[in-house]
């Protein structure tokens, strides 16, 4: 067994972005997943890069600017490696809200009408962030590519059992047999506390769908209230979410909550009355207690990342690079104290 070698459970965004920085940093890494890598919430979601989201904790703020940042870069080594192209869709955001952030002027309403012909602001003040998204299937088809060609090795259908620390390393069990490692993260999203029964850590459902919309009225531009978003795919298609449901791993589509979106996603943009539904899919979602994300030690050479809730897509680089960070000895350069495990731990009583 190599010192710097790593089992990373859970191959979604989360677990192949700490698996390529681990390699990128002289790592020997394997990632196990259960079933097919970026098959999960990591396919299923919008791809917003949705870092200004006024509805964010204020808590994730530092986390998501770092990711922002680091974005550019993760892409570009993503499609070197890969050999694949993943293009922004968009690059600009139409916000709704009843007040607009601090030092964001509001768009009049021949600007709002400019970006979305024929958006009903219905009592909203609307905003422009300047922010991206891609398609999440283009990464789900270029990440997995990259992280082998990296060097890592992703063992698909493989699930891990349980993971053991060991005098010498963390011994992992899979159905296929058990092989020791020097460290071990915890990356298997809303499955993650069936390796820790202490992480609180559970699955809330989304409902999402496509659209395709006829005709000349288009926008460019994603359109988001707290109620529904609208995200352009290109060629006159568009993704609309989402439900959140407690729901367990309840896998069925329900035509009720698609309609329901369709239904919000068209009030808002009436133009959208004109579109047919393409598909619906749902996603299980990783969520905390307080729908923060958990990066934390949890045993001897045992870390984990989970509770991304919303905001897998957009965390990913920056929970890679701390990670990668920690787990090679190195302090995180951001303060993780928000995001350790032991925040749901109830204080001892003062007498």
């Amino acid at each position: 067994m190599h010192e710097r070698s790593a089992f990373i459970a859970g191959g979604g965004i989360i677990g192949l972005a700490a698996a390529l920085e681990l390699a990128g940093a002289g790592w020997d890494v394997t990632v196990f997943d259960p079933r097919m890598a970026m098959g999960e919430a990591s396919r299923a979601a919008a791809g917003m890069l949705a870092g200004l989201d006024p509805e964010n904790p204020p808590a994730l703020r530092a986390l998501a600017h770092l990711s922002l940042r680091l974005y550019p870069s993760f892409l570009a080594r993503v499609e070197a490696l890969s050999q694949r192209v993943i293009p922004l869709r968009t690059q600009r955001t139409v916000q709704g809200g009843i007040h607009p952030p601090s030092g964001i002027e509001p768009l009049s309403s021949a600007d709002l009408q400019s970006l979305a012909p024929g958006i009903e602001p219905r009592g909203l003040s609307f905003f422009l962030l300047e922010e991206s998204s891609f398609d999440p299937c283009d990464l789900a088809e270029a990440l997995p590519a990259a992280v082998r060609a990296a060097g890592v090795q992703l063992r698909e259908h493989a699930p891990v059992l349980r993971a053991r620390p060991e005098s010498s390393g963390v011994r992992v069990q899979t159905p296929h047999g058990s092989a020791l490692a020097g460290a071990f993260l915890n990356a298997a999203g809303a499955w993650a506390s069936a390796l820790d029964a202490s992480l609180p850590v559970f699955p809330r459902k989304g409902h999402i769908l496509t659209v395709e919309l006829p005709g000349d009225v288009q926008t460019e531009y994603v359109l988001r209230t707290d109620a529904v978003y609208i995200v352009p795919r290109g060629q006159n298609r568009y993704t609309i979410g989402s439900t959140i449901e407690d729901a367990g791993f309840n896998r069925t589509v329900d035509p009720d909550r698609i309609q329901d979106l369709f239904h919000r996603a068209a009030c808002l943009w009436p133009p959208l009355r004109d579109a047919g539904i393409v598909e619906g899919w749902v996603g299980f979602r990783p969520a905390s207690e307080d729908g923060l994300p958990i990066l934390d030690t949890t045993a001897e050479r045992c870390w984990v990342a989970t509770g991304h809730f919303r905001n897998g897509i957009l965390l990913a680089p920056a929970t890679a690079r701390l990670l990668a960070q920690w787990m090679s000895g190195s302090s995180p350069e951001i303060d993780l104290a928000p995001f350790r495990a032991r925040r749901f731990t109830p204080a001892p009583l003062v007498s």
